[in-house]
């Protein structure tokens, strides 16, 4: 592990905005983006995509890198330290600290910063803005394994993980990669939507855990609260800016369908402020390459088609069965 497990990260400008205030928001005219042109994807969790058009098409939408505005900075600033006047989100017991530490392996680059730094954001904003569940599920949400088939650990190290958390925790931990990929397949979403009108009559969902196929079963109460967790992490997958010309993103085009739905649906429970862009805004403060321009034209149900072509096609190479079924009744 890069950093020590008891090392709070330093959160940056964007995470820091999403956590004072609660939401995630187009932060256009506040910040000015430019290209990363050394940026290296083998560095990082994408490193295990396939295919030129994919890799490239990822390539520039994390390679980029933010400068704020100072009085963004210091509003910012301000407004974190005010929402962190509780204290910071409470330590991981000593033992889950050791496991961390000894048993897994999180040395690999996110989109910004250490894949660390992701997991304690997802952490604090769990903890602030979804204070009736454990944070402790957004800390461990990617340890047995992450969307691109990077694993932190083995699965024969399962029954100690587990014994380092309850119940409830556990089953949230075991079940985020699997569900992660599922509404990434885009299925799931699209029958769950069909049938907003009955959801009362949903029992459970049966899936497979990703890291070694193991069949798993939520039901439904479990199920929406792990649709919460689920938007809490795409929080920290969107654009900072300029909404409207990045909206074929597929981290945004998945929080945007599973928002819409949690809050249609009255499942919504954590607090997440969103606003969706408004149409017609042009690029603000943004540099783009060529490349980028072209990306940025891609439609939305061509990304998102071929983000679930990719999600599938990692699980297949692990003989993930990515299957599921809702069941109805009682």
């Amino acid at each position: 592990m890069s950093q020590s497990a008891a090392e709070i990260p330093e959160h940056n400008l964007q995470r820091k905005a999403a956590i004072a205030r609660g939401g995630v928001f187009d932060h256009a005219g506040s910040v000015t983006v430019t290209p990363i042109t050394d940026f290296d994807l083998g560095r990082t969790i994408f490193d295990t995509l396939e295919g030129a058009l994919p890799r490239f098409v990822i390539r520039t939408r994390v390679a980029k890198q933010m400068k704020w505005q100072s009085n963004t900075r210091s509003e910012v600033e301000r407004a974190y330290q005010s929402s962190s006047v509780d204290g910071p989100p409470p330590e991981v017991s000593e033992d889950l600290r050791r496991f961390l530490v000894d048993e897994c392996d999180f040395d690999v680059e996110h989109a910004d910063g250490s894949f660390l730094d992701h997991l304690y954001f997802c952490y604090e904003y769990s903890f602030r803005h979804y204070p009736e569940r454990s944070p402790l599920v957004m800390l461990l949400h990617s340890i047995l394994g992450t969307g691109t088939n990077t694993f932190a650990m083995d699965a024969s190290k399962i029954p100690a993980l587990q014994a380092l958390m309850n119940a409830f925790e556990w089953a949230h931990v075991e079940a985020f990669p699997s569900v992660l990929r599922l509404l990434y397949a885009m299925e799931l979403r699209a029958e769950l939507w069909a049938n907003k009108t009955r959801l009362d009559q949903l029992r459970a969902v049966r899936f497979h855990r990703v890291i070694d196929d193991k069949p798993l079963e939520m039901n439904a109460d479990e199920f929406w609260i792990q649709l919460n967790y689920q938007l809490i992490h795409l929080v920290d997958f969107l654009p900072v800016s300029n909404w409207t010309a990045h909206a074929n993103d597929t981290a945004f085009i998945v929080f945007r369908d599973l928002y819409a739905f949690l809050e249609e649906t009255a499942r919504l429970e954590a607090v997440i402020d969103y606003t969706p862009a408004q149409a017609g805004r042009g690029i603000e403060g943004e540099s783009q390459t060529l490349g980028a321009k072209l990306v940025d034209l891609l439609p939305v149900k061509l990304s998102e088609r071929m983000a679930a072509k990719s999600v599938k096609r990692f699980s297949g190479r692990i003989n993930h069965c990515i299957d599921y079924e809702l069941l109805w009744g009682a």
